[in-house]
């Protein structure tokens, strides 16, 4: 009889909260189409604003600060990002590193050198549009069997991109900007054009910069009368120029000049075309 009583009593208790469930699967049930759609769609532009709205912003100050590449179709630039973080890091050291950088035009660049670094840094410079995606490919399963990051797959582009605006540091952010820029400099600027700032702005050396420079540092004479032999040294040190000279031949040095000196000959007849 107790228990009766004290199941009477728990279902007098829980009777109101089953009755407003029911009451709002009805209210539901009832609500229009029509405004239910209309809280979906709020809720859908409220998150859309809310999350848009910052990523916007940040990527249009992002596009302000991007530099003014069309400027380099007939500007020489005064100076570069590499050189100007090479001086900080030498005044942090307290040494003092005179720059040598003398430019000149393609013409005056003797065709050997132009033939190597194309052999050595982008075999498919005058084909690609800025990226060599077999390049990428072959970068990537090399460092992935290798788990280090060693080898970038950069193009000629690509490297000058890095060259003139950006950092040394290894991040998402500064390798979406290097995207950018090598897009805007191979559609603003010629094949010709990209590679005169390439060998005008590259580094060969401890302070050193551009191919006139590095001609006369390391073997006296001019970039316009640097023979095979010599464009092929230079092309050589162009991935370590800091860790290598040609006037001090390592092993490793010295097997990188010989492939680049065979490889030379390889290069396809139209390019030659295009090589003043």
């Amino acid at each position: 009889m107790g228990r009766t009583g004290g199941a009477s009593g728990g279902d007098r208790h829980h009777r109101p909260l089953a009755n407003a469930l029911v009451v709002s699967v009805h209210t539901q049930e009832l609500m229009p189409k029509s405004t239910r759609r209309r809280r979906t769609t709020r809720f859908v532009l409220w998150s859309t604003l809310l999350i848009g709205l910052p990523l916007g912003a940040l990527a249009l100050v992002w596009l302000i600060t991007l530099p003014d590449v069309a400027r380099l179709a007939t500007s020489n630039p005064t100076s570069t990002a590499l050189m100007e973080s090479r001086f900080a890091r030498a005044k942090e050291e307290g040494h003092v590193v005179s720059r040598q950088w003398v430019w000149v035009p393609l013409s005056r660049v003797s065709p050997h050198l132009l033939r190597a670094v194309i052999t050595a840094e982008d075999a498919s410079f005058f084909i690609h549009e800025g990226f060599d995606w077999e390049g990428i490919k072959d970068a990537a399963l090399h460092n992935l069997e290798a788990g280090d990051m060693k080898r970038g797959g950069s193009t000629i582009t690509q490297q000058l991109a890095k060259n003139l605006y950006l950092s040394s540091e290894r991040s998402l952010f500064r390798k979406a900007r290097e995207a950018l820029i090598t897009r805007m400099l191979e559609h603003r600027l010629t094949k010709e054009r990209i590679l005169e700032l390439y060998v005008n702005v590259a580094e060969w050396g401890r302070g050193v910069y551009g191919a006139e420079a590095a001609a006369r540092r390391h073997f006296g004479k001019s970039a316009a009368d640097l023979s095979a032999d010599e464009a092929a040294w230079l092309a050589a040190i162009l991935p370590s120029p800091q860790r290598y000279d040609p006037i001090r031949k390592t092993a490793a040095l010295t097997r990188r000049h010989h492939r680049i000196l065979r490889w030379m000959d390889r290069v396809p007849t139209a390019i030659h075309r295009r090589i003043p």
